[in-house]
């Protein structure tokens, strides 16, 4: 069987000369492929370590950043479900997703760390990690003390490797 996941796919179009930069941030940070490459094995790890059932889904409601979108790849390359959450939702609306999706892990800012885990935990969510948008946060703090190597997890083709809500503007999302 031919490994139809899509972070398989995203990895092949990498350049040969991984010390490339990928991103460059308006604050002058750079990031090469071989950054890409290593942080998300690191995150994938990580994300692995968790003993997650296949198919688990990773909320994230996090700030943009490069870092997100390396969780973002991570949880493709670990074969886990990517569910991203509006950063202006507010209580009432993270309780109806968590309960809906019944994710095994949520990301959240570090400011909002107190309310969505109450709400996640009471949900039955596992796992509650932090993601700040200027690279601090326990996601990345715990993710560091994982290999930067990693295999990428086979899927197939009609495997679900994300789950977006629509905007809910005439109803329930």
């Amino acid at each position: 069987m031919k490994n139809q996941n899509l972070f398989a796919a995203l990895r092949a179009a990498f350049p040969v000369d991984l010390d490339s930069v990928a991103i460059e941030t308006d604050n002058g940070l750079n990031y090469s492929w071989r950054d890409l490459e290593r942080a998300t094995a690191m995150l994938a790890n990580l994300l692995e370590s968790l003993q997650l059932p296949a198919g688990a889904r990773i909320a994230v409601q996090v700030d943009k950043s490069v870092e997100a979108l390396m969780l973002y790849l991570a949880t493709l390359r670990s074969g886990y479900v990517f569910l991203p959450l509006n950063t202006a939702y507010q209580s009432a609306e993270i309780t109806y997703f968590v309960g809906d999706a019944e994710p095994a892990v949520v990301v959240c800012a570090p400011k909002n760390f107190g309310w969505v885990s109450k709400i996640a935990f009471t949900a039955g969510t596992q796992h509650v990690f932090t993601l700040g948008d200027d690279r601090n946060g326990s996601l990345l703090e715990r993710a560091a003390h994982h290999s930067d190597q990693h295999a990428v997890v086979e899927r197939r083709a009609d495997d679900l490797a994300a789950i977006l809500y629509t905007s809910g503007t005439t109803g329930r999302s």
